[in-house]
């Protein structure tokens, strides 16, 4: 993952700032109705807006039934996703488009890093007891190492929620301390905060903060593993918390949302929210992902209609 942006080194755990926080849910509730709407692009812009989303995605993979065959097809999609002749006709030809990383499972990384080589898409992996993350933090240590040994540019861990609940936040806070160190300099950090049961928004952003402050790279919703997924006051919540970490530290933190956004039109709604609340440097692959399977395979169709005037069937836009 290359930036301009300095990363984040973290900050000394201030719970005086996490415990006096508090989310008002009914002005979150009247915010995010104004999303859907009226924040629309039409034309040219759509177009525009829809391979930008391309190059967003964590393009991913997380099933029982993964192969290495099955990860490299899903490869060869990340450095073409959508087909040449999809964009010889619109014109974007010569935008060397690609997904923003692809993300395996542990036994799968050497798989996808020797199928992207030379591409510039780094490999994220999921770690820590994916998805409940109820395992012991020494033996994840080991696993983090060996990830990066293998080539993972992009490590996704998960808290453990139990300190959510019982408001431990000393312990979240040095167990992403031990991820970030035993990333080294090789791989950053992504830190999953299971959002759907956090219970309340106020702790989606007090979790937010602590994981900021440990020194996470990115924060994001969900694993996409459980009933309630990536939603849009969560989106918010997490992209405010971000602004107010960085007007303290000084550090940008990225964002990345996961579980449930299949359509562009889901797609271009979550754009939307991050450049009114954060700008434009949350557009960009280095602060902004989506984490998805399916979200590429209607890009690409939103595109070819542009083009045909019609909807292609998914068989003729396989995804892996």
């Amino acid at each position: 993952m290359t930036s301009s942006h300095p990363r984040n080194a973290g900050i000394p755990l201030d719970l005086g700032w996490v415990n006096r926080s508090r989310v008002n849910k009914s002005a979150v509730s009247r915010r995010v109705k104004t999303l859907p709407g009226r924040r629309s692009v039409k034309k040219v812009a759509q177009i525009a807006w829809q391979l930008k989303a391309i190059s967003l995605i964590d393009l991913t993979t997380l099933e029982g039934h993964d192969t290495g065959q099955r990860v490299r097809r899903l490869c060869a999609k990340a450095k073409q996703p959508v087909r040449t002749d999809i964009l010889d006709a619109l014109g974007v030809a010569d935008l060397d488009l690609k997904v923003g990383a692809v993300c395996v499972y542990h036994n799968r990384v050497r798989d996808a890093v020797e199928a992207l080589h030379g591409s510039g898409i780094p490999v994220a992996v999921v770690s820590t007891g994916f998805p409940t993350g109820q395992v012991p933090v020494a033996p994840q240590l080991d696993a983090i190492e060996q990830a990066v040994e293998y080539g993972a540019q992009e490590i996704d861990i998960v808290i453990s929620r139990e300190h959510v609940y019982t408001g431990n936040w000393q312990a979240i806070y040095d167990q992403i301390q031990d991820y970030r160190k035993a990333c080294g300099e090789g791989a950053h950090l992504k830190s999953i905060l299971e959002t759907g049961e956090l219970s309340t928004l106020t702790n989606v952003y007090k979790a937010s903060l602590v994981a900021m402050m440990a020194g996470s790279d990115f924060i994001k919703t969900s694993t996409g593993k459980t009933k309630v997924n990536a939603t849009l006051p969560f989106g918010l919540i997490m992209a405010r918390a971000i602004r107010d970490y960085e007007a303290v530290s000084g550090y940008k933190v990225g964002f990345k949302p996961a579980g449930g956004i299949r359509t562009a039109k889901d797609a271009l709604t979550w754009m939307s929210l991050m450049k009114e609340e954060l700008g434009n440097d949350w557009m960009q692959p280095d602060l902004y992902r989506f984490g998805a399977s399916s979200l590429l395979g209607d890009l690409e169709r939103q595109l070819s209609h542009h083009v045909t005037g019609r909807y292609a069937s998914n068989r003729y836009m396989p995804i892996s």
